[in-house]
């Protein structure tokens, strides 16, 4: 089989469940945009030096790949047996866990820090921005089309993650992250 169908020359995509749909709709938008996070989240793997942060990486990306899946879904198909079945609260608690020990290495923050540091850091800050779209994306898609309410808990329980991965990445390179100092008069 070719990877190219040509079926998409003409601005228009399948869902799963057959539904044909315009490349530019809200849910093509939102399953693209978690996508483009978990393209993000692979780089940021490939230049982490922790084996636990990158391990952590690579099961955020395999839940990715479900919100894609359930979100690719015809509305129509969702809840039949050969459905992508939405996030589980199971996954967002896991994210809650990873944040809980990750901020035990940490100091409490006092203000805001830039984006930076290492390598590792800078690409996390750029996936918690990318991870902060594709949580627009699917809260659009949830305006119009009623989602299940944890892929929305998940997304926003992720960008806090890869926040708190970031600071954790500066802090065992010994780097200091650098604190916004608002500009006065």
């Amino acid at each position: 089989m070719k990877i190219y169908t040509k079926r998409g020359d003409e601005g228009q995509t399948d869902l799963f469940g057959g539904v044909r749909v315009r490349k530019e709709s809200a849910r093509v938008e939102a399953y693209g945009a978690v996508d483009e996070l978990n393209a993000s989240l692979g780089q940021c793997a490939a230049t982490s030096t922790h084996r636990n942060l990158v391990e952590a990486l690579q099961e955020i990306q395999r839940r990715l790949f479900d919100l894609g899946a359930y979100l690719a879904t015809a509305p129509d198909a969702v809840g039949s047996k050969s459905a992508s079945a939405p996030p589980l609260a199971s996954d967002v608690a896991q994210l809650e866990e990873h944040i809980d020990v990750l901020e035990s290495e940490l100091e409490p923050l006092k203000r805001f820090v830039l984006p930076g540091g290492t390598q590792g850091s800078a690409s996390l800050h750029v996936a918690r921005t990318v991870c902060r779209r594709a949580e627009r994306r699917v809260l659009a898609l949830h305006r119009v089309e009623a989602l299940d309410p944890v892929a929305l808990k998940l997304l926003n329980r992720l960008s806090d993650l890869l926040f708190v991965m970031a600071r954790v990445e500066n802090r065992r390179a010994g780097v200091s992250d650098v604190e916004w100092q608002a500009r006065r008069g």
